[in-house]
């Protein structure tokens, strides 16, 4: 699990999703998570730190400032083994907007709902952050930080990846039809129906 964690976090470095120190990734234990350490640049020879859900480091290092957020994704999606926060671009762009992502093209309900709701801003690396960002995670994959940033969580590490990629790809999309106009959004009869056919999409 831990090659994961550092696997993904060096992909979404090189997607462009993490630029130097803004983000950070981790992956469930046991008894906690492992996360990527404070201040931690993908590309160095970084060593994850060991955080029970309640804060406690076991061994050395400093976690990531933001793992009481990742402990509260976990504890909100109890199906997640991996959690990714990046200040991607798009998505960090929507989010200075106050908005969340609506449905305005059907892949959005791969995150779980009709949209991905964004939470107000709280001061990062914050226990009340954390508590904005379960809210806003329920009941869905994926979330928005008011002026901050994203946060999706996955099974596993390369499923992860694909979300913060998709996730950042629509944030895009919605912003380009922004600045053309006001886009078209699905009905939520739309949005169910999407889902009913994702459950068989790609099968054989």
């Amino acid at each position: 699990m831990r090659d994961d964690v550092a696997w993904l976090y060096r992909s979404l470095a090189d997607r462009g999703l993490i630029v130097g120190s803004s983000g950070n990734v981790s992956g469930r234990l046991p008894d906690g998570m492992a996360i990527t350490p404070s201040g931690c640049d993908p590309a160095s020879d970084f060593a994850l730190v060991d955080v029970s859900m309640d804060g406690a480091v076991a061994g050395s290092g400093t976690p990531s400032s933001e793992w009481a957020l990742h402990a509260a994704v976990y504890r909100e999606c109890p199906d997640a083994a991996f959690v990714v926060h990046t200040h991607a671009d798009a998505s960090t762009a929507l989010a200075c907007l106050g908005s969340g992502l609506p449905a305005f093209h059907y892949m959005v309900v791969q995150f779980g709902g009709a949209d991905v709701r964004c939470a107000p801003y709280v001061t990062f690396g914050t226990v009340a952050l954390a508590e904005v960002a379960a809210e806003a995670i329920r009941g869905r994959s994926a979330c928005l930080l008011g002026n901050h940033g994203m946060i999706v969580c996955a099974a596993s590490a390369p499923a992860a990846l694909s979300r913060a990629v998709l996730l950042e790809t629509l944030c895009r999309q919605y912003l380009l039809a922004l600045a053309a106009g006001a886009p078209r959004l699905l009905t939520l009869d739309d949005a169910a129906a999407a889902r009913d056919r994702f459950r068989t999409y790609g099968s054989q």
